[in-house]
C-alpha cells in the first residue's frame, strides 16, 4: 500500500547512491559475465575529482559504469552503453563514488577504518571465491580476478571502502521517526478521491493530407535516427556433433565385456526383494504391546491409528537397502519372516519398529551369457560417447591453436549451418517476437560474449552426447537502418509530428476555453474535428497506487494539480495530446486506530532514515572537500556515449 510514497524518493539507480556502496564488487562478481569489467582506452589515471586528499580516477569510474552496465544487461539483453547512460546512471554511478570516497577520507580523519582480517572474512564469504567444498579457494580467487582484470589491492581497497560505509551510514538509518501527525496526514492521502475529466486530441486528424517530400523525410529521419535504432544482432554458424556424425566405433572386446560383468555382480546376481507395512514407535514397551494387539489379529493400521501413529509402507527392498534405510536388525528379522507375517520387534534408527511382510518377490540371477546383450549394448553406448568427447576435445584444441570452424567442420565431414540473425534476447532479428532454434538458443549467451567474429568454440547441448561446434559469423552492432528501409514508417511518423503540433493548438484552445468556465466536452465540439469522448473519472490515491508501477499518465497528472485547473499532456510517440481537467478533490478521513498508520509509521521511519544517512553524506563530502574535474568527466561521458 505504502509503494505509491516509496516511488516519490526512489530513482532506479537509487542503490548506487544509496548504502550499497560495495558497487563494484558487487556488480563485478555478481554475474557469469567476465567482460564485465574491461577498462577500454579511457582517460588512464587522470583524476575525474578530487575528494580530501583521495584522487578518483578516470579509469575507476569508467569500470564502474561498465560493470553497472553489465549487470543491468542481465536484466535487459538488449540495452546498449547509449541508453544507459541517457537514463542517468553516468551521474548516479560518479556521485556515489564520490560519496565512497569521502566516507573513506572522513574516517581516516578520525581513526576509523576496516582491518585486513575483516577483510578477508569479507573475501571469505563471496560465493564466487568458494571452491566445490564451500569453502574459500585462492585458486578460484586468482582465476576470477585474472578474468575481470581486478588486483588484489583494487578488491581489497574496494571492501575496505565498503566496510568503512556501513559502519559510518548503518547507524545514521536506525531509529528515524515521523511524528504521528504528519504520518496520519500522509496516510490520509491514500483515502483522498479526486474526479476529473480526461480528453485525447489524437495527432492523426490534424496531420496534413498533402505527403511529404522526399527532402522532408530526409531531415526528419536525420533528426530522429536514434528512434529507428535496431539492437545489436549476431549471426551465429554452428555444426552438431552428435551419435549421427560418427563411423563405426570399434565393438566391446570379451574382456570388457567380462570385466562389466564382474562389476556389476550384484545387479546380475539373485536377489529377493521384500515390501512391508511398518509402525515406528519410540520404546520397545510400547513396540511390544502394539505387536500383542496386531497378533491378536487387529489391523496394524488400526491399532496405530488408536495410538495417534501412522502407518508407512515401504516397497521393493533388498536386504541392504532396508538396512541402511532402517537398521541391520529391522532388515535381519524383515528377512527371516514369511510373507503375511509380522517380525519380532527390532529396534531401528528412529525407534522400535513393528513390521508385517506384505510381498516377497525372487529376482533370478543372470549368467554372463545372459546379461551379454545389455552389456554390450551399454559398453557400446559407452564407446560412442568417449569417442564423441574426444572428437569434442580435438576441435577444442584446434580452435585454441587458431584453426577456423569451416576448416574443422570440413574435416569432421559435419555439415555448417549458418542461424538467422539474434538478439540477445535469444528472439530472431528478422522476426520480432520468434524465439530463435533450439540448437541456436544454447549458443546464445556464449556468442554475445565474444569479442570479435570467427572465435570458434565448443558447447556441450547434451552431457556427453551432443555437442555444438560454433562461431560469430557476423556482429551487426546496434545502428539505424538505411531510410529505405523504414521510409513507410518515417513517413507516417513525419505526418504524426506535423499532425501533433497542431493538435497541440487544438489542445490550448480547449484549455483556453476551459478556463472560461466552458465544458471540456463543449470545448472538444467547437474544434470542429471528431474526437474520442470525454471520458470522466474518479479514482482515490489508493486505487491509483495499485495500478502502479504502470500508472497511466493522465491519471498521475490529475493526482498532482490543483481542484479546478486543467493541463495538457503529450500523448507517446507523437500520437496526440491529452487535455486533463481536475473537477472535484475530496480529502481523505482516517481513523486514529486505522492499521495504515502503524505500516505508514514504519515506512516513513525507514524513509526518514535513509534521509539522515543522506544528510550525513554530504557532511563527510563538506568536511572533507570536493573538487570536480568537469573537463575530464565531459571527456569521460562523450567517450563512453560515442560507443558501445
Amino acid at each position: 500500500m505504502l509503494a505509491f510514497f516509496r516511488s516519490m524518493i526512489q530513482s532506479r539507480f537509487g542503490a548506487i547512491i544509496g548504502v550499497v556502496f560495495l558497487l563494484l564488487i558487487a556488480l563485478a562478481f555478481a554475474g557469469a559475465d567476465v567482460t564485465g569489467l574491461r577498462t577500454g582506452n579511457l582517460l588512464g589515471g587522470d583524476a575525474v575529482a578530487t575528494i580530501g586528499h583521495a584522487g578518483l580516477s578516470g579509469s575507476e569510474l569508467d569500470r564502474t559504469i561498465r560493470s553497472a552496465y553489465d549487470n543491468e544487461r542481465q536484466q535487459n539483453p538488449t540495452l546498449t552503453l547509449k541508453q544507459f547512460l541517457a537514463e542517468g546512471a553516468f551521474d548516479e554511478v560518479l556521485r556515489g563514488l564520490i560519496d565512497r570516497a569521502a566516507v573513506e577520507e572522513w574516517g581516516k580523519a578520525y581513526g576509523i577504518g576496516a582491518s585486513s582480517r575483516l577483510v578477508d572474512s569479507e573475501i571469505a564469504k563471496l560465493p564466487a571465491f568458494q571452491g566445490p567444498d564451500g569453502k574459500f579457494s585462492q585458486a578460484a580467487y586468482d582465476q576470477l580476478l585474472a578474468q575481470r582484470g581486478l588486483s588484489d589491492k583494487i578488491v581489497r581497497d574496494d571492501l575496505t571502502k565498503g566496510l568503512l560505509a556501513r559502519q559510518l551510514l548503518s547507524p545514521a538509518e536506525l531509529g528515524g521517526t515521523m511524528p504521528r501527525e504528519a504520518t496520519m496526514r500522509f496516510a490520509a492521502l491514500l483515502k483522498e478521491k479526486r474526479t476529473g475529466s480526461i480528453l485525447f486530441i489524437p495527432s492523426d486528424p490534424f496531420a496534413p493530407k498533402v505527403p511529404a517530400s522526399d527532402q522532408q523525410l530526409a531531415a526528419f529521419y536525420q533528426g530522429n535516427t536514434a528512434r529507428y535504432q535496431r539492437p545489436e544482432h549476431r549471426t551465429i554458424r554452428y555444426a552438431l556433433l552428435d551419435d549421427k556424425s560418427l563411423k563405426a566405433v570399434v565393438a566391446p572386446s570379451e574382456a570388457e565385456i567380462q570385466q562389466r560383468y564382474k562389476a556389476n555382480a550384484a545387479l546380475y546376481a539373485a536377489s529377493e526383494l521384500r515390501s512391508i507395512t511398518q509402525v515406528i514407535v519410540p520404546t520397545e514397551a510400547a513396540a511390544k504391546a502394539l505387536a500383542a494387539e496386531v497378533a491378536g489379529g487387529k489391523a496394524i493400521e488400526a491399532a496405530a491409528a488408536a495410538k495417534g501413529l501412522s502407518a508407512s509402507k515401504v516397497a521393493d527392498k533388498a536386504r541392504d537397502a532396508l538396512a541402511a534405510q532402517t537398521s541391520k536388525a529391522v532388515a535381519d528379522a524383515v528377512f527371516a519372516t514369511a510373507k503375511g507375517k509380522f517380525i519380532t520387534p527390532a529396534k531401528g534408527s528412529l525407534g522400535w519398529t513393528v513390521a508385517r511382510v506384505d510381498a516377497v518377490t525372487t529376482k533370478p540371477g543372470k549368467s554372463l551369457e545372459q546379461a551379454r546383450a545389455e552389456i554390450v549394448t551399454a559398453l557400446t553406448a559407452d564407446k560412442r560417447k568417449a569417442a564423441l568427447v574426444d572428437i569434442s576435445t580435438r576441435a577444442e584444441e584446434q580452435f585454441e591453436n587458431g584453426t577456423s570452424l569451416a576448416d574443422v567442420a570440413k574435416t569432421l565431414g559435419l555439415p555448417l549451418v549458418t542461424a538467422e540473425p539474434v538478439l540477445a534476447d535469444g528472439t530472431l532479428y528478422a522476426k520480432p517476437g520468434t524465439a530463435a532454434p533450439t540448437d541456436v538458443t544454447p549458443l546464445i549467451q556464449a556468442a554475445f560474449g565474444m569479442d570479435r567474429e570467427g572465435q570458434a568454440q565448443v558447447a556441450p547441448l547434451e552431457q556427453g552426447a551432443r555437442f555444438a561446434l560454433f562461431d560469430v559469423a557476423q556482429i551487426a552492432p546496434a545502428a539505424a537502418p538505411p531510410l529505405a528501409e523504414v521510409k513507410t514508417q518515417v513517413a507516417r511518423d513525419y505526418a504524426l509530428q506535423q499532425g501533433s503540433a497542431a493538435a497541440k493548438a487544438a489542445a490550448d484552445k480547449v484549455l483556453a476555453a476551459v478556463a472560461r468556465k466552458q465544458p471540456l466536452a463543449d470545448a472538444a465540439k467547437a474544434l470542429g474535428v471528431t474526437l474520442p469522448k470525454v471520458d470522466d473519472v474518479t479514482l482515490t490515491r489508493e486505487q491509483v497506487n495499485a495500478m502502479q508501477p504502470k500508472i497511466p499518465a493522465p491519471i498521475a497528472l490529475m493526482f498532482t494539480m490543483v481542484k479546478g485547473g486543467a493541463k495538457r499532456l503529450e500523448a507517446p510517440n507523437g500520437a496526440g495530446w491529452v487535455v486533463v481537467q481536475l473537477k472535484d478533490v475530496v480529502p481523505g478521513q482516517i481513523a486514529p486506530n486505522d492499521p495504515v498508520i502503524s505500516a505508514a509509521s514504519g515506512e516513513f521511519g525507514r524513509l526518514v532514515g535513509k534521509e539522515y544517512a543522506e544528510e550525513l553524506r554530504a557532511a563527510f563530502r563538506a568536511e572533507v572537500g570536493v573538487k570536480r574535474n568537469e573537463g575530464n568527466i565531459r571527456t569521460l561521458r562523450g567517450t563512453l556515449g560515442g560507443g558501445q
